[in-house]
């Protein structure tokens, strides 16, 4: 017996509004918060909605572009949540539709393909966030064309669009040792995503350049392999500065510190990175990396649609660049 797939009323029952309202997050439309456009997606997503397919005819420059999210990355007000926006409105300027589904950890850690690439809804894929490597290179394999944005892999079959992350924990560093500090830590679980990797690599390298000690203390983690962010320890001796991997970890850090009685950043610098979230009133402004996300989402985009064309050039990762900014976290040391 066929399962009952969900109607916009069903889903706006259990999300506690209205079916138009639903309409309306699907389609990107204004005329809701952004957390009750996320809610609605997320649930959607959960009860298996099945998006209207390319059964009604469109013509071919009218795509179905699927965007497969991690759940452990999509929240409301998440880095992922924002990109997911700009890079809906950037396929439906150019004609074309962005279709969700969220990636449940039980699904990635038995290797099941999304039901956009079973049920054949998409023409090509954009895998945002990173899963686990026997997850992503199977979707690689998979035959849909593919592009992995804010992450790579050089053995996968598909096309990767990411930050230049190494660089801008560069030139964080180099900041950093310019104001005088010579003690710094790195806060990131290294081996989580290959991003957090290639930021620890800019940091790593900066002070190598400088001939500064990297001390295995001062490398902190924040959250396990599986996502989940974890409080960081901090150790006995502290550095006069960290450089965090993300602007999340950074606040965090800052507010440890503080709870420990410290302050930032008279007694210890804190640098971020990717310019995201904004953060509350009352907060610090946060020095930080900002990478160019729109010109990361143009290129993601510009790359997937030639694939679904029939290009058949050699698969690559592509870098966007970004520029250091620099805010009130950070002072020269002893200042």
């Amino acid at each position: 017996m066929a399962v009952k797939k969900p109607t916009m009323r069903e889903i706006a029952r259990e999300v506690g509004t209205s079916a138009v309202t639903v309409s309306k997050a699907m389609a990107g439309k204004p005329g809701m918060s952004e957390e009750l456009r996320m809610k609605i997606l997320k649930k959607a997503s959960e009860m298996g909605y099945e998006y209207p397919h390319s059964s009604r005819l469109l013509p071919k420059e009218h795509m179905e572009i699927g965007i497969l999210i991690p759940d452990k990355y999509f929240e409301a007000d998440s880095f992922y949540a924002e990109i997911y926006k700009r890079l809906v409105k950037k396929l439906a300027d150019l004609g074309h539709f962005g279709l969700l589904e969220i990636l449940d950890p039980e699904n990635e850690q038995e290797l099941l393909l999304p039901s956009l690439l079973t049920t054949k809804h998409v023409d090509g894929l954009v895998m945002l966030g990173e899963p686990s490597k026997a997850y992503y290179r199977k979707i690689a394999q998979a035959g849909t064309p593919t592009v992995f944005l804010d992450f790579y892999d050089e053995q996968a079959n598909a096309d990767a669009v990411a930050g230049d992350n190494s660089y801008g924990t560069y030139r964080l560093t180099s900041h950093l040792i310019r104001r005088g500090h010579r003690e710094i830590g790195f806060v990131g679980n290294i081996k989580a995503t290959s991003s957090i990797m290639d930021r620890f690599l800019g940091y790593f390298r900066a002070m190598l350049v400088n001939d500064l000690q990297v001390r295995e203390a001062w490398i902190l983690p924040d959250r396990g392999l599986t996502g989940g962010i974890v409080k960081p320890k901090l150790p006995e001796e502290l550095p006069t500065a960290f450089v965090c991997n993300c602007d999340m970890t950074a606040r965090m850090m800052i507010d440890l510190l503080k709870e420990n009685g410290y302050r930032v950043p008279e007694d210890i610098s804190v640098t971020g990175f990717d310019d995201y979230p904004a953060g509350s009133d009352g907060d610090i402004p946060l020095s930080t990396f900002r990478i160019d996300t729109d010109g990361m989402i143009e290129l993601a985009v510009k790359t997937l649609l030639e694939r679904c064309a029939g290009s058949s050039k050699p698969f690559g990762r592509m870098v966007v660049g970004g520029q250091p900014v620099y805010r009130e976290s950070e002072i020269p040391k002893n200042s």
